[in-house]
């Protein structure tokens, strides 16, 4: 007899042994294909939670299976551990943000390793490690070299109480989330990377990742906002520049009547100069200090603006069109001004009636006629063109490209695309992430670093205040350095990179993570790149898996690798909720792994997470499903137990029909397995359907001894146990040595069902009449309908049923069903 199911000796025992013998470790130099495992890396905030047991239990099972499909896996972690909780950390508790994250990851690290996971941990790299972040400036580097990089003017987000500007992560409906202040713009000198070079490559792309979901790619296309439309230059009246605007409608330029320019357009200022709207305009651009982009340009904010007191002219119809600022129109997008049509587009309307401006209609619906007025409603569909000269009568779609074209006669416009996608701004003036490689001299301007004087080191001592810029203008010793093109005096830049930044390439950095040359050998590169299944939360969808993408293009275009795009198939799983929410702190409604592990044991955590939902729904959280997870595996436990025991005897006379059965439930349970793995990550499923082999067997074993098949028993058993291995790997583990074997369970070749057994010689069926169930019967699988039939209508029970009533019709689906209809 075994002893009871002793989780916690049993997962320290499993958990030393995978240690001690490096069981995960990847091999270099192996010729079997390759598989890239990678779930996103965690932040070290302290402890993990269940979303992160979620995503890497999925992670495992499909790294523990390619192994044992034959596949040479790649499975590394490690931690994204720059960022602002750890400055604030500083500033809340006194501690350097360095202490703060480096406790954490120690802490988590063990966390995970507590829960199994099957990490080749000799890989395990962090992003705030001088051995890692001294490569992403040599990666800033090389994109400075390439005109990827470099540095301009920005409006930024600016705390007036903390003093310093704030990333939007750190504007949280529109207050600082440092002190709660309001927070405002403010212009400053900041570095970027050119994004914006890669945007059709990065939209057209998406066509080509097939293991992505619709949904994350719809939401990268939208990002990126390619629109096809024209750029028209407007003169402006006693003013020596020309007005350009994009519009993706060309073809309602005869219905502009205004135009309007975001405030900070950089002619605003002197268009105002010395006329009477100057101090109304002022006053405005002042209050518009205090509004997000994103309040700015909500659909539910009362549109405003303020009439510069200067026209423009229409191009075509030569109109004269006044100019305003807005709160509606931005800077960052498009050209900083557009052409007013509000007749066709409802913002456009709802201020030009605020602001007594005309409106003209030029498309009118195909059933109306050209008398056709808009009132409150914009008429934003294609139609007829009216009121547009030359071009009345036609279709609107027709006059895109016409008036595009006599524009380009007039020399006033062009044919263009525009994107939404704005170029990347990666500069943070806070302390807690990666230098920026760059040192300013009086001389010879912004000099990028020498490459063999990398890494620029974070100082280890830095004033955490939370009031004014970055703390590493308080460390002189950091600031103050000399030129490395003059050697005169010179000043370090003191902003820090984007934390995305160190996230765009870490999983190139696992590929080749000893690496002391370079970033990561090309080499190594090609062979494994790209990752071959990549899992992380949606929220990611957007930005983290966008500059991915841009980093591997650029890298790829500096010949650092062959890659195109960096995660061949994509899994975005589901959140864990409770009570129908989000877990979190503030709502009181978190469940703590550790405190799990200790009662139930991670073998039940795992097993319970991965069959409440399929790992793209989110999941909601039951302590009663727990228990039931932890009561299957105590079912495994005694199956085991008692079949060990059991006697070996079984006579001659043979049991065709059971053994038939549960021959056909082993290997259909291969079949499922494999199958809700490998194509469509079914995980809740796959269980199930161990869950179902582990009934037949113990059906199958209260059988009388002398017709018990032992070898078929046992068959069951290790079937058992194999297919629960990468779902269960440590109870599976010492199970399997139970068994005798010396091996471990997790160097087994994944098991291949035998087609032969899953031939029926017999098949239940349901009869129903008049379309509802009243018996179920077995009946042979090679006979025809009219068999079936017969078989059916001879039925004793069927006959007492049909006493009285005269059967119409029979319907036979075979395998499945006979329908006898009567009256």
């Amino acid at each position: 007899m075994m002893n009871k199911y002793n989780f916690k000796e049993i997962e320290e025992k499993w958990q030393k042994s995978w240690a001690e013998n490096n069981a995960f470790s990847t091999e270099e130099d192996s010729d079997k294909p390759k598989f890239y495992m990678l779930e996103m890396f965690l932040y070290p905030s302290g402890k993990i939670h269940m979303g992160h047991v979620r995503n890497y239990s999925i992670g495992d099972v499909v790294a523990r299976f390619k192994r044992m499909k034959g596949y040479n896996v790649l499975h590394p972690t490690g931690a994204d551990a720059f960022g602002l909780p750890a400055e604030n950390a500083a500033i809340q508790h006194g501690v350097s943000p360095d202490f703060w994250t480096k406790k954490n990851m120690v802490e988590m690290k063990k966390q995970l390793k507590a829960l199994g996971f099957s990490y080749d941990w000799d890989r395990e790299v962090s992003t705030c490690d001088v051995d890692y972040y001294r490569w992403t400036q040599w990666i800033f580097l090389q994109f400075y070299n390439s005109g990827l990089a470099y540095k301009k003017a920005a409006r930024v987000n600016w705390c007036n109480s903390c003093e310093t500007v704030l990333a939007n992560e750190q504007v949280v409906a529109g207050l600082c989330e440092r002190c709660n202040s309001h927070v405002g713009k403010k212009e400053l000198s900041q570095w970027y990377f050119k994004i914006t070079k890669y945007a059709e490559e990065l939209l057209d792309d998406l066509e080509s990742l097939d293991g992505w979901p619709d949904k994350v790619k719809t939401m990268q296309k939208n990002w990126i906002g390619k629109s096809e439309g024209a750029e028209i230059d407007f003169e402006i009246e006693n003013y020596n520049q020309k007005l350009r605007v994009f519009t993706t409608r060309p073809e309602t330029i005869f219905g502009a009547t205004y135009m309007v320019l975001a405030p900070e357009h950089p002619y605003v200022m002197e268009l105002i100069a010395g006329n009477e709207s100057e101090h109304a305009v002022r006053n405005f651009m002042q209050n518009l200090q205090h509004m997000s982009d994103i309040e700015r340009t909500s659909a539910e904010i009362e549109k405003e603006g303020v009439f510069l007191g200067r026209y423009c002219i229409n191009p075509l119809s030569g109109e004269k069109m006044p100019i305003y600022i807005a709160n509606y129109v931005l800077a960052d997008y498009g050209t900083g001004a557009i052409m007013a049509v509000p007749a066709h587009d409802q913002r456009d309307l709802d201020f030009a009636r605020k602001y007594d401006i005309d409106v003209v209609p030029v498309i009118r619906p195909s059933d109306s006629t050209d008398d056709f007025t808009v009132d409150l409603e914009a008429f934003v569909d294609s139609g007829v063109v009216i009121n547009s000269g030359e071009f009345n009568g036609e279709l609107s779609e027709a006059v895109f490209s016409k008036i595009i074209k006599k524009l380009e006669e007039k020399n006033a416009g062009e044919k263009s695309i525009n994107y939404r996608l704005r170029d990347w701004l990666i500069s943070r003036q806070r302390y807690w992430g990666t230098p920026i490689p760059i040192i300013y001299c009086d001389d010879c301007g912004a000099v990028p670093v020498n490459q063999e004087d990398l890494p620029v080191e974070l100082p280890i001592k830095a004033e955490f205040t939370g009031k004014g810029s970055s703390p590493l203008e308080t460390v002189k010793e950091f600031v103050h350095t000399t030129c490395p093109k003059c050697s005169k005096s010179a000043r370090r830049e003191t902003d820090t990179m984007d934390t995305f930044v160190d996230s765009s390439w870490y999983f190139l950095r696992f590929i080749d993570s000893k690496n002391q040359s370079l970033p990561f050998s090309k080499e190594r590169a090609d062979k494994w790149m790209p990752v071959d299944q990549y899992i992380g939360g949606v929220e990611h969808a957007i930005l983290h898996l966008l500059y991915a993408r841009f980093f591997t293009k650029a890298m790829k275009d500096l010949n650092l690798l062959e890659a195109n795009e960096p995660f061949k198939n994509l899994l975005t799983q589901g959140m864990v909720l409770k009570d129908g929410m989000k877990m979190s702190k503030s709502k009181g409604n978190v469940v703590s792994p550790d405190e799990l592990i200790y009662k139930y044991g991670a073998d039940t955590i795992r097993l319970f997470i991965l069959f409440a939902a399929p790992p793209e729904r989110d999941l909601e959280w039951s302590e009663l499903g727990v228990e039931g997870a932890h009561r299957f595996l105590n079912r495994v436990w005694r199956l085991v137990d008692e079949i060990s025991s059991l006697s070996n005897k079984r006579t001659i006379s043979s049991n065709i029909n059971d053994d038939k059965k549960l021959r056909f439930v082993i290997h259909n349970t291969i079949k499922r397995v494999t199958e809700d793995i490998e194509k469509r990550f079914n995980f809740n499923t796959a269980i199930s359907s161990i869950m179902e082999l582990v009934n037949e067997l113990y059906r199958y074993k209260e059988i009388d001894e002398e017709k018990r098949n032992m070898e078929l028993i046992f068959e069951g058993v290790r079937t058992t146990i194999a297919l629960l291995a990468p779902f269960a790997p440590h109870i599976s583990e010492e199970l399997w040595k139970t068994l005798g074997n010396n091996c471990s369970v997790h160097d087994l070749e994944w098991l291949i069902f035998d087609e032969t057994a899953l031939i029926k010689d017999e098949v239940e069926i349901v009869v129903q009449l008049n379309g509802k169930v009243k018996i179920r019967m077995m009946v042979p699988t090679n006979l025809d309908k009219n068999d079936v039939e017969k078989i059916v209508l001879n039925d004793e029970k069927i006959n007492v049923l049909l006493e009285g009533k005269r059967v119409v019709k029979v319907i036979v689906v075979l395998g499945k069903l006979v329908n006898i209809v009567v009256k």
